[in-house]
């Protein structure tokens, strides 16, 4: 699979991952690293777990996704 953003650019690159939101192939270069936090129990006895679990994603999506969620 090649990558959907170098593509556009009129590159011919490899993707090395998936954005999980689009489905778009991406390269290195083009995708993006967002680390969830992640917590385990019940409330009120839960705790934050020391290592987060990446996602990555395209810029497009990433971008967005941080808006969205804050507004």
């Amino acid at each position: 699979m090649k990558c959907y953003d170098c593509m556009e650019e009129g590159k011919d690159t490899e993707s090395a991952a998936v954005c999980i939101l689009c489905g778009k192939g991406l390269c290195v270069d083009h995708s993006k690293e967002l680390i969830l936090s992640v917590s385990a129990g019940k409330p009120p006895h839960t705790k934050r777990m020391h290592n987060g679990l990446s996602k990555i994603l395209c810029n497009y999506c990433l971008s967005n996704t941080i808006v969205d969620a804050f507004d």
